[in-house]
């Protein structure tokens, strides 16, 4: 499951608190933004702490992000 998904560009977002900092949890993430790659989803991962401190910038991103993908048939 993420956190938000935009199927139309194929764009998942997961916001990251700060257990995922931890190793065991960041192998996890990777193999699970594998998987999701594999499948054709882009993931962009976000700190928590990110969207309450820079919120413009995380929306920028999240634009960017959906510029960079083409649109699912």
């Amino acid at each position: 499951m993420l956190d938000f998904y935009c199927p139309e560009s194929k764009l998942g977002i997961e916001v990251d608190g700060g257990r995922h900092a931890e190793p065991a949890e960041m192998a996890r993430d990777r193999r699970r933004t594998r998987e999701l790659e594999r499948r054709g989803i882009h993931v962009l991962r976000i700190w928590n702490s990110e969207v309450l401190q820079n919120l413009e910038g995380v929306l920028e991103k999240i634009f960017e992000g959906v510029r960079g993908r083409p649109p699912s048939p």
